[in-house]
């Protein structure tokens, strides 16, 4: 059970929420609509995932402060108009929780994380048919997602009706036969078909991680920090030696970047 403590501090938060939108509140508070805070929401949810990635314990409680701010925010907003409020979220998603978890509030038993997962998307297809909701095995995934994840959660919604190849090396033979055909488009000088043949390519490559069981957004984030640190770390040799990044020759910057991998192969 929450404690006193977590339920005064929240119902303050949601009380100096309330105060904020309320006349004689923030002007700028005032003026905010759901559309007009939705780039926030997803820019506070990136910070989310930086101050994991920092392991830095006090930037994550913050941050997670700032995501929670929205979802109040966004309660305060419809509360405002009648159509629900800060509790009617809370109960919603904690019904849905109980709902999902028949083998902790139930009496479904459960042989391991797998059966768990297949049972939390037969009761979620289940939920939308109740409701009405009709349509295809791709119906549920959020055209708002960025590319990367939409694309490995289309894969993994395929992938749940067998539409996948059946191991990791049938989807790596997938690769080489769209790198192929990526080459050949490049070959050709159609710039369209490359495109199209590059999209292919980057999409096959979201199956790989699904059959690593890793998040193609995550190990890319990774992937990406990596080469800013060992950027920053040629760039701090050059300057060190009086030079800049753009002013090495190809020897003294493959050089560096050599040395760049060492240092930082055991911080990133």
């Amino acid at each position: 059970m929450a404690s006193a403590d977590a339920r005064d501090t929240f119902d303050r938060l949601v009380d100096i929420m309330a105060r904020l939108r309320a006349p004689g509140g923030c002007p700028w508070d005032r003026e905010q609509t759901a559309e007009s805070l939705q780039p926030y929401l997803v820019e506070e949810a990136y910070e989310v995932l930086d101050a994991i990635a920092d392991g830095d314990p006090e930037s994550l409680r913050d941050e997670l402060g700032d995501v929670l701010l929205q979802v109040v925010f966004h309660a305060e907003i419809a509360a405002e108009t009648g159509r629900f409020g800060i509790a009617d979220v809370a109960r919603a998603i904690g019904d849905k929780l109980v709902r999902r978890h028949p083998h902790v509030f139930g009496d479904v038993t459960v042989r391991d994380a797998d059966e768990v997962s297949r049972n939390w998307r037969e009761i979620k297809a289940a939920e939308r048919r109740a409701k009405g909701i009709v349509g295809g095995v791709l119906s549920s995934v959020p055209r708002a997602l960025p590319a990367l994840p939409r694309a490995q959660q289309v894969g993994d919604k395929l992938a749940d009706v067998g539409f996948d190849w059946p191991d990791l090396a049938g989807t790596l033979a997938k690769v080489d036969e769209e790198r192929q055909e990526l080459e050949e488009a490049v070959a050709s000088g159609d710039a369209a078909a490359a495109a199209r043949e590059l999209g292919d390519l980057l999409l096959t490559m979201t199956s790989v991680a699904r059959h690593l069981g890793v998040s193609a957004e995550i190990v890319l984030r990774e992937a990406t920090e990596r080469l800013s640190h060992r950027v920053a770390e040629v760039e701090s040799q050059a300057a060190a030696a009086g030079t800049s990044l753009g002013a090495l020759d190809a020897t003294a910057r493959d050089r560096l970047w050599e040395e760049a991998k060492r240092r930082t192969a055991a911080k990133v």
